[in-house]
This record gives structure tokens, C-alpha cells and sequence, in this order.
């Protein structure tokens, strides 16, 4: 059950989310202008998904919404999981499974946009917070795109630490993994936590890249 938060509670927390996640995308677009790392291409995709789903969390917050509006925010929660895991992928640098990633993204990708054109979904704003029940055709099709991507972050972060041993590449890692995480907690219909892992995965990415 979602507790009873206030909107403009919700509303001052998905901005400064969404200024920390603009601020960072920018920064990590910079950087990776500079280095040309695939990784760091990928994450930057993943953020700047990450920063146009939240504002559409604060449009919806206030109660502003469409089946459009709907549909594009499952389907760019699903799509960050999978910019993050193919970031990690990249960092990993088998191309060999970065190869059979890319395959399995675009299988599953339209699999979720047939979900999402052919089940309607109704209003999913409960108490200012993203949260409603879905379709069975959606959450399985979007459990699709977010687990297994969310699985692969997480084994190829313990493979990276284990490589590079780094604090900072820690961090990152921890933020990806946290941010990945905030992707699925809708689909998981988990929406309390959803604002808090969004807000502490931004700050570890931080962290990390700076």
C-alpha cells in the first residue's frame, strides 16, 4: 500500500533528482566526448532516459497525465535498465556478449512496445506517486527488459571491482546498480522506495565520476 505523501513533497524530491540527473548527464556526456569509451556512451543514454523518465514523474505528480505520457514512462524505466547493462557490458569488453546483449535488447524492447500499444493502461498516479497495477502482458514483457539487464549489472560490477579494484569505479558501480534497481521498482510494485533509490543512486554516481 502507498503511504499518503504530499505533493509537493513529491514535487520538490523529483526536481532535485531530475537537477542532479541533468547536472551528471552532462558532465558524463563531457567526459565521454573526451575519452570515447563505449561505457560511458552507454550510461550517459541510460541518464539522459533516467532524466526524462523523472520528468515525467513530475508531470504526473501533479496529476498531468495521458496513456501516452503512461506508456512512454514504462517504457523508458524498462529501456534505462538496459542502457545501464549494456554500459556494463562495455566495461566488461567481451564483445562477443555485448553482441548477444544487443540482440536480446532489441527482441525484448519489441516485445514491450507490443505490450504497450496493445493492453490500455489506466491512471497509475496514487497519492502524487507513480503506482498502479498493470496489466499482466506489460509486467511481463517489462520484467523482460529490467531483470535480466538488472542481473547482468550486478555480475559484471563484481567481475569490474574484482579487475580494477577502484573506490571511485566502486561507486559508480554501486550507482548504476541502485539506479537500475529504481527502474524496476515500479514493475515490482514497489513505488514507495522508488524516489529514495533514484535520489542515492544519482549521489553515488557522483561520487564516483567526480
Amino acid at each position: 500500500m502507498v503511504s499518503v505523501v504530499s505533493e509537493s513533497f513529491v514535487t520538490f524530491s523529483t526536481i532535485v533528482i531530475f537537477i542532479l540527473s541533468a547536472g551528471l548527464t552532462f558532465f558524463i556526456l563531457r567526459k565521454y566526448i573526451a575519452k570515447k569509451q563505449l561505457n560511458l556512451l552507454y550510461w550517459s543514454a541510460g541518464l539522459i532516459v533516467f532524466t526524462l523518465a523523472v520528468l515525467l514523474e513530475i508531470v504526473m505528480a501533479n496529476n498531468i497525465y495521458s496513456r501516452f505520457l503512461i506508456d512512454l514512462y514504462l517504457f523508458l524505466v524498462a529501456v534505462l535498465v538496459q542502457f545501464l547493462a549494456l554500459g556494463s557490458f562495455a566495461l566488461y569488453g567481451n564483445k562477443k556478449f555485448l553482441n548477444y546483449y544487443y540482440i536480446y535488447s532489441i527482441l525484448a524492447t519489441i516485445f514491450l512496445i507490443v505490450t504497450l500499444i496493445i493492453y490500455p493502461i489506466g491512471n497509475i498516479i496514487d497519492h502524487h506517486i507513480v503506482f498502479g497495477i498493470l496489466p499482466v502482458g506489460i509486467v511481463i514483457s517489462s520484467s523482460f527488459v529490467t531483470f535480466p539487464a538488472a542481473v547482468f549489472i550486478v555480475l559484471i560490477a563484481a567481475i569490474s571491482y574484482k579487475k580494477f579494484h577502484s573506490k571511485k569505479l566502486l561507486s559508480i558501480i554501486a550507482g548504476v546498480i541502485i539506479v537500475a534497481i529504481a527502474g524496476t521498482l515500479y514493475i515490482a510494485a514497489i513505488p514507495v522506495f522508488l524516489y529514495y533509490a533514484e535520489f542515492i543512486g544519482i549521489l553515488l554516481l557522483w561520487i564516483g565520476f567526480m
